[in-house]
């Protein structure tokens, strides 16, 4: 990111790139609050000591005060704040992916990774996904990297397409060339298979 090699590096120092990322397999802190987990995502922008923490100064309230508000703030922007005292294992599927995406979305990123959001979503939470991302790339101004093989979210939210098959590249290019290419059916749908695939 930005021309330094994120290859081996710590995860607070990726974040620390405007790197943030979901996971294919949703990865919430399930015994805190749907607000305490938007609230760690922050720790990375405290910018107070220990000593700050343990005499609770002036610095700490004011940081902790940010935190607060910043975190309440993304609740309501992710339609989330009828959650905030609720533990995300008590929330359906859906919202679990809308509250790791604010989580994501907490650190300000300037890249965000998505590994296969739409996975294990229904149809309807498959359609509020592709509306909430949209959005989210629009409101938030980042670029948006995805992995995911449901091709309806993929014709819908992807500008540029890498169509990757046991590793290797078949095609690349944008929704409409993507389509219709040759390689992509043979290799997702077979050689006996015709498809459109609808946007």
């Amino acid at each position: 990111m930005g021309g330094v090699p994120t290859r081996g590096l710590k995860p607070h120092r990726i974040t620390s790139l405007g790197i943030a990322r979901t996971f294919q397999n949703i990865r919430l802190w399930n015994n805190m609050s749907v607000l305490d987990n938007i609230r760690l995502a922050r720790h990375y922008w405290l910018g107070y000591s220990l000593w700050d923490a343990l005499w609770r100064t002036k610095r700490y309230a004011r940081a902790e005060a940010g935190v607060d508000r910043s975190s309440w703030e993304m609740l309501e922007l992710m339609e989330l704040k009828p959650y905030a005292s609720e533990f995300p294992k008590n929330l359906p599927y859906g919202l679990q992916r809308r509250v790791e995406l604010a989580r994501a979305l907490t650190i300000k990123p300037r890249l965000l990774l998505l590994d296969e959001p739409a996975a294990g979503l229904n149809s309807a939470d498959v359609d509020g996904l592709i509306r909430v991302v949209d959005w989210i790339y629009r409101e938030f101004d980042l670029s948006v990297w995805m992995i995911e093989h449901q091709m309806k979210v993929v014709m819908a939210l992807c500008e540029r397409i890498t169509v990757l098959n046991f590793g290797m590249v078949i095609a690349q290019g944008s929704p409409g060339q993507i389509q219709g290419n040759p390689e992509v059916i043979k290799a997702y749908l077979g050689n006996d298979v015709v498809c459109d695939v609808a946007c």
